[in-house]
């Protein structure tokens, strides 16, 4: 009998229900496109859908050096959140969070988006005070969160253990239109509306020189041959930087892992995503009932794509006593995706010293929840020059002082 990986059975299943096979079959580069999209997870497929969508570009090819959304699309945690203490971090996080509650209608693909509600923890006074300012910025900045006092933790989340001897619950940061989403849908959405509007996905392509004459982008050299470009917009969460000098500049980013795992399946416990950054972890049940955890970014700088004994023990650890039942539990399967982190925590959405060159990166640990507005924002600013939503995130601001420091609500965890 012949046996299939997971993946090929995705695959076979995602053709069989939706008939569409241009995508994955990875089409023969054409000779030249108006846009070349480096990367084919959730937010160059975003970028190249809006290009397309909104700006009627659609001589659009998305290239991707793996297959589609193999990267860090397909290794988060699927939290999607807007509760950020910047103006320009609420600004397209709550862009995104709005545009995901309809993207299963928009893009008529089921993305299983799930406005559960998401709660930050608060556990030390420090973290009590940074929290009520968040709530009064985003109600400024017209973001609903509020907060919330243990007792209403204790009410949304029957598991938790508010009275714990080290790190007990003094309240939250309640987001009840947060939730999550299949991350894998999300970039196979958008793979199939860009593959409807006569959109090129290149998979096992990778780039190995970006061209350039006269100070300008002409196109890219790949393992399938060489293509010209109007435009090229680079978004490859992790390997920015190599890609960057391709391009002939350097960015202000490291690579870091960042792992999770879950647990084996158990009866419906908790269905509210929880963080608790004091002690690094946030934890979510996915609807096959896995215990979905996570934790923090490795401390040192790498490129690993699979999990290590002492995130196991450091991220399980610091959630027992908080989620007491969580003790008993077995692992089922552990991952780790490369981020890339910038100083201030936030993202890079820029043009770049290369003229017709782009660049989208810097998500470090929150990428996935910024999709839809981080594509809305980067093929409005790849087609007309300038965007609102990314104006603040431009690479002048690290020589101008301009951070946007975002690292306690993006450092940690998600």
């Amino acid at each position: 009998m012949k046996h299939y990986s997971a993946f090929a059975v995705a695959r076979e299943a995602l053709r069989y229900h939706t008939g569409w096979e241009r995508a994955w079959r990875s089409p023969e580069p054409k000779k030249r496109y108006d846009v070349i999209i480096i990367g084919a997870g959730g937010h160059g497929l975003a970028t190249a859908y809006y290009l397309g969508r909104n700006y009627g570009i659609q001589n659009v090819a998305v290239i991707e050096k793996g297959w589609l959304g193999g990267g860090n699309t397909g290794r988060n945690t699927t939290i999607i959140r807007s509760n950020y203490l910047q103006d320009p971090s609420a600004a397209i996080y709550e862009k995104a969070r709005g545009l995901y509650e309809d993207l299963s209608q928009e893009l008529n693909y089921n993305i299983m988006f799930s406005p559960r509600g998401v709660m930050m923890l608060a556990q030390t006074q420090h973290e009590v005070r940074g929290y009520q300012r968040t709530a009064h910025a985003n109600a400024l900045q017209g973001v609903k969160t509020e907060w919330i006092g243990p007792e209403r933790v204790k009410e949304l989340v029957p598991i938790i253990n508010i009275d714990g001897p080290r790190y007990p619950v003094l309240g939250a940061l309640w987001q009840e239109r947060g939730g999550t989403a299949r991350h894998d849908a999300v970039a196979w959405g958008y793979a199939r509306a860009c593959s409807n509007m006569g959109m090129d996905i290149i998979q096992q392509c990778e780039v190995t020189a970006i061209r350039s004459a006269n100070g300008r982008v002409t196109g890219v050299e790949t393992t399938k041959g060489a293509i010209e470009c109007d435009k090229l917009g680079i978004v490859v969460a992790g390997h920015s930087g190599q890609l960057a000098e391709m391009a002939g500049f350097r960015l202000p980013v490291e690579a870091l892992a960042l792992q999770a795992l879950v647990s084996e399946p158990i009866k419906p416990c908790m269905d509210v995503v929880v963080m608790a950054n004091t002690v690094h972890g946030y934890m979510s049940q996915s609807d096959k009932g896995e215990m979905v955890i996570g934790g923090g970014t490795d401390g040192f700088n790498n490129f690993t794509q699979r999990g290590s004994f002492h995130h196991i023990e450091e991220t399980v650890r610091a959630l027992v006593e908080t989620f007491p039942m969580i003790s008993r539990l077995k692992m089922l399967r552990q991952w780790g995706g490369i981020v890339d982190m910038t100083g201030d925590r936030s993202p890079i959405l820029s043009k770049t010293p290369l003229g017709g060159c782009f660049i989208n990166c810097g998500w470090g640990t929150g990428g996935f929840k910024a999709i839809p507005g981080s594509g809305w924002g980067m093929a409005q600013l790849m087609a007309t020059g300038h965007s609102p939503l990314t104006e603040a995130f431009s690479l002048d601001r690290f020589k101008e002082g301009r951070f946007i420091d975002e690292s306690v609500a993006a450092g940690v965890a998600h």
